[in-house]
């Protein structure tokens, strides 16, 4: 007897011992281990997928959509996006503009921006059908919520993940859309929000009838409206500034009211500190010292930059992370310091 209570002693001394260390090494995944010479802490945020472009077709002028199509892939609901790994390495966002419930395929548009980082011209250059790309989500971080009464407004392409949204609602519902764009050819799924919303949908071609009367659309709206917009980021800060509590899905990161600014970076576990430029990123002042910093989308959207904040306040810029992770991490490639330093964990 006293040799089975033995057992049982050590055995639960051990089990408490690996829950402790498993406890340690989640806070510091890196202890006791020494600190690396370079590193990393960025991490992909969803498993990746590898699917084939079955369809290529142009929808408007400098608007192709793509079908990639694959195998029991994951659901998704209104206002998702998927990260695409292009061909060259380089990771874009493209909303979802298909059917959420057909598990066999995705369907996602782009527009060509000739003056962009090169994403855009990449899928309408060399994006044929037969391509595989790497995918990773779905994810949303614009969703559709529940409501009487909705206004969407859309700019260009920014109508890609309202589309979803405008199917979906309930007969019944309230809603009105306002889609703007330069020139009717140049906007895309055009007939398709006609003949879902008729004499709801305000269509307003610039070289036509100019900028679109944002404040005829807000004026009288019903207390429980629920308001949706996106496209370029002039459009967005106009609605905002007539509805606050809009729902924006953004094409770059948020800037601050504050500008920008120099401040230093202290890297505690490699033990190097670091000046970052008013006109540049911490991304790009933390990969002068360690090269081999996991980066993708630079744009604030994937998280494979995310780091582990241990001192100074966050001016966090980013369109990802929740109000939990933003406690105590950032994403170096767009989000800044609001004060003089900062101090991560890497």
């Amino acid at each position: 007897m006293p040799r089975a209570r033995t057992v049982v002693v050590v055995a639960g001394a051990a089990l408490l011992a690996r829950r402790a260390m498993r406890r340690r090494i989640q806070a510091s995944p890196l202890w006791p281990m020494p600190a690396l010479e370079e590193p990393i802490s960025g991490r992909p945020r969803s498993r990746a997928l590898r699917l084939r472009v079955t369809a290529r077709e142009t929808i408007a002028e400098g608007v192709v959509q793509l079908r990639l199509e694959g195998h029991d892939l994951p659901r998704w609901e209104p206002g998702a996006h998927l990260d695409l790994v292009l061909p060259s390495g380089l990771v874009r966002q493209y909303s979802l503009c298909g059917d959420p419930e057909d598990t066999s395929s995705y369907t996602v548009a782009t527009r060509l921006v000739p003056d962009g980082r090169g994403g855009s011209r990449e899928v309408h250059e060399q994006v044929r059908e037969g391509t595989e790309i790497e995918v990773r989500g779905p994810r949303n971080r614009f969703p559709l919520v529940a409501a009487d009464s909705y206004v969407f407004v859309a700019g260009g392409i920014g109508i890609t993940p309202i589309l979803p949204m405008l199917r979906a609602l309930p007969e019944g519902v309230e809603w009105r859309l306002l889609y703007g764009g330069r020139t009717r050819a140049s906007m895309p799924f055009l007939e398709e929000v006609g003949k879902l919303g008729g004499d709801r949908v305000t269509v307003v071609a610039e070289d036509e009838a100019g900028l679109p009367d944002l404040d005829a659309l807000f004026t009288g709206l019903r207390q429980d409206t629920v308001v949706y917009c996106c496209g370029p980021g002039g459009l967005l800060t106009a609605v905002e500034e007539r509805f606050p509590e809009v729902r924006l899905e953004r094409f770059a990161p948020r800037t601050s009211v504050d500008g920008n600014g120099s401040f230093e970076v202290e890297l505690r576990r490699s033990g190097r500190s670091l000046t970052v430029p008013a006109d540049s990123t911490v991304l790009a002042a933390v990969r002068a010292e360690l090269p081999n910093t996991a980066y993708s989308c630079e744009q604030g959207f994937c998280g494979t930059c995310q780091q582990r904040v241990l001192e100074g306040a966050v001016d966090h810029r980013d369109e990802l992370l929740t109000d939990g992770e933003r406690a105590d991490s950032m994403l170096i490639c767009v989000s800044r310091a609001r004060g003089e330093r900062l101090v991560l964990d890497m």
